[in-house]
């Protein structure tokens, strides 16, 4: 009787630790993969180790007016091994801050990846996102690409959770996909590894080696660029609690081909 009591203990305690487990992310699977367990060589990256942005990899992105602010050089960073991109008041502007691979590197198809830790504040957001020049031109997201928002931060959404979409034909019957939650304890503090798969076939959306999500409509099937930011809001109102300065770091940004 006493050993049958301890198994049932055992079997008790087993399983509050897996209900634990499984409970810490809302992943499509457990198994964490990595690009070289999936058949991936590194092709590209930037670890962000000199004083100043590498403008052999990066342009600074669409400097001047956006939403409610300005997106400005003076707000992007690069010290300490990181790209900080800052969103931040300079008087009576709200400044954000964007960069983007567009003039330098253009890709199609691999697995994308960066280090990052995430902003505190609510109202404003971090991203980092894969770009189309011709999104607008047609309705064809294999013709004319999509943007791949590869993980947007929405502090008042909830803490550790992240959002993913896609998005093609820009205008009035533009086509979206999510936003796609993602769930992972601890993902407000500290860094973590983002990553996402692009083929001919699916988009797949990682987190520190976990898969969350899978899709398989809006495939780009052309040539895209790879775009960090720190997004600002389209109305003052969703800034009331938000705290400035606040930032986005990058440790690393990571590109993978198959061979």
């Amino acid at each position: 009787m006493k050993n049958l009591f301890m198994i049932l203990v055992l079997l008790l305690l087993a399983t509050s630790v897996f209900a634990q487990k499984k409970s810490s992310n809302n992943a499509m699977s457990q198994k964490r993969m990595t690009p070289k367990s999936m058949g991936y060589k590194l092709i590209w990256e930037d670890q962000f180790n000199g004083h100043e942005l590498d403008t052999t990899k990066w342009n600074i992105r669409g400097v001047g007016p956006r939403r409610i602010g300005y997106n400005s050089a003076e707000a992007v960073k690069v010290e300490n091994g990181c790209l900080k991109l800052y969103a931040m008041r300079k008087g009576d502007s709200i400044l954000g801050s964007a960069v983007g691979t567009a003039s330098h590197f253009t890709t199609k198809y691999g697995y994308f990846e960066c280090r990052a830790q995430l902003q505190k504040s609510p109202g404003v957001w971090a991203a980092f996102w894969i770009q189309s020049s011709k999104i607008s031109q047609g309705e064809d997201p294999a013709l004319y690409g999509a943007e791949m928002d590869i993980f947007e931060f929405f502090e008042e959404m909830g803490n550790d959770t992240i959002t993913s979409a896609i998005h093609w034909n820009y205008g009035p019957n533009m086509h979206s996909i999510g936003p796609k939650k993602s769930y992972l304890k601890g993902l407000s503090e500290g860094f973590h590894t983002y990553g996402f798969e692009w083929t001919s076939e699916k988009y797949s959306f990682f987190i520190d080696g976990y898969k969350f999500h899978e899709e398989t409509r809006g495939v780009s099937k052309i040539e895209e660029y790879m775009i960090l930011s720190m997004e600002l809001p389209g109305e003052l109102k969703n800034i009331a609690n938000t705290v400035f300065p606040d930032v986005f770091i990058v440790d690393y940004v990571k590109v993978y081909k198959k061979q």
